[in-house]
């Protein structure tokens, strides 16, 4: 009752400016009660805890909706998602890697032969163009896409739209135009491991896992790095390109790989998808064929509420797009060295010709397009009628203290941008 008199007491000042000053001074200290509860709370947690949450993941994992694409899974991102770019920090992979020592460093050897055909037959394959060229050219009958972004640098421009399946994550859908580039150039910059560990500020471990010197098609492993209330994350990624005149069609997935055994960290994550097609365009400064066309589709399982994600996305997506460019210019000066190539650029070069008109006739045309709709300025994550600060923070609370699921830079950053506007506000 104190409380509730001290702060009606409060809005009974005489104007605006007092009560905002007052209020500020009455939350400062609940704040900090609440912030210093969730990091002792986070640092102090029993290991009771930690076996529930374990427990939890478990359920979670068995009763997974399956994934809206052919499974694989890479969507994402982060962001990857997009999320495909996010933060490093690289003391503790050797941790883990000490910890963790059954991770084969030539993996993929010791499989049985019928095990080996299994999985590299379900690696990535005509059924997975298919899919991918059915949404290049929106016809794989599925949601209506939402318009959420379109922005622009000196170099670049950048499209971006969300549709939500009824079953599985968000899925994301990006155009992006750069300029004085080539779709062979892009191609090598995006399958360039070697290279990529120099540009995105997450991941930290690339291996080749396994690679087809015939077809291309390759299988990688990433482990990403998180901030410190999140596990790091691995991914077992099978990936293949398909070449159709100069239009490239790059295919990466989640695929199950039985030689490098799960552990409890780096967690694995299972869905995952992440592919795009890449093709000349015109540029934007003089109508030549001077630019280069990527259209991504990404989702993954994040393992967090679906509006968290959606918000944190939409906050933080451009910030983590933008830094592609510049990885794209150093790639170009690099290769303008004359360097020899590094395995994965030599393997991005190896692709599977087809003809896209005899694949055309080849799909069956029954669904009709997609609608792309704009987005609407007060698109709002739903609160289900709880206030916002009490949902946002019980959920960044959740995840500091449960540490799980696999949140992208976009969402960590978002949801943090945008915490700091509403406290800014109060």
């Amino acid at each position: 009752m104190a409380l509730i008199s001290a702060f009606l007491e409060i809005l009974q000042r005489p104007n605006i400016g007092d009560v905002m000053s007052e209020l500020m001074v009455f939350m400062t200290p609940i704040w900090v009660a609440v912030v210093v509860g969730i990091l002792v709370g986070w640092a102090w947690k029993p290991k009771w805890a930690k076996l529930n949450v374990d427990f939890l993941d478990s359920k979670w994992e068995t009763n997974k909706s399956l994934m809206v694409f052919p499974q694989f899974a890479s969507s994402i991102p982060s962001l990857s998602s997009l999320k495909q770019q996010l933060p490093t920090w690289i003391s503790d992979f050797a941790l883990d890697k000490e910890e963790n020592s059954t991770v084969p460093s030539d993996s993929c050897l010791d499989y049985s032969s019928s095990k080996l055909e299994n999985e590299k037959s379900s690696v990535v394959n005509e059924d997975d163009l298919k899919h991918l060229h059915n949404l290049v050219e929106e016809k794989d009958n599925g949601p209506a896409w939402i318009q959420m972004m379109d922005k622009s640098t000196s170099g670049m421009s950048y499209q971006a739209w969300r549709r939500d399946p009824e079953t599985g994550p968000p899925q994301y859908r990006s155009r992006t135009i750069y300029e004085d580039a080539t779709p062979e150039m892009l191609r090598d910059f995006f399958w360039d491991d070697e290279f990529r560990l120099k540009w995105d500020d997450m991941l930290i471990h690339a291996e080749t896992l396994e690679e087809c010197p015939t077809t291309g098609t390759m299988v990688v492993q990433w482990v990403r790095k998180f901030p410190f209330f999140c596990s790091d994350r691995e991914y077992i990624i099978g990936r293949r390109i398909w070449e159709s005149g100069r239009t490239y069609y790059c295919i990466t997935k989640g695929v199950p790989c039985s030689s490098v055994p799960r552990r409890s960290k780096p967690r694995r994550v299972d869905l995952y998808y992440s592919s795009w097609c890449i093709r000349a365009a015109e540029s934007k400064r003089d109508g030549r064929l001077t630019a280069c066309e990527v259209i991504l589709f990404h989702h993954e399982d994040m393992g967090i509420p679906r509006e968290i994600a959606k918000l944190g996305i939409r906050q933080g997506m451009w910030g983590a797009v933008k830094k592609i460019d510049p990885g794209l210019r150093a790639y170009q000066k690099h290769r303008a060295t004359g360097a020899p190539l590094s395995r994965s650029a030599f393997m991005a070069q190896i692709n599977t010709k087809f003809n896209v008109d005899s694949l055309e006739k080849a799909l069956e045309s029954t669904s009709s397009t997609s609608e792309i709709e704009p987005v609407v300025s007060a698109d709002k994550p739903s609160g289900r009628g709880f206030p916002k600060m009490l949902v946002f923070g019980g959920a960044i609370a959740l995840a500091c203290t449960l540490d799980r699921g696999l949140l992208t830079k976009a969402v960590i950053f978002g949801v943090a941008r945008r915490f700091a506007k509403m406290g800014k506000s109060l």
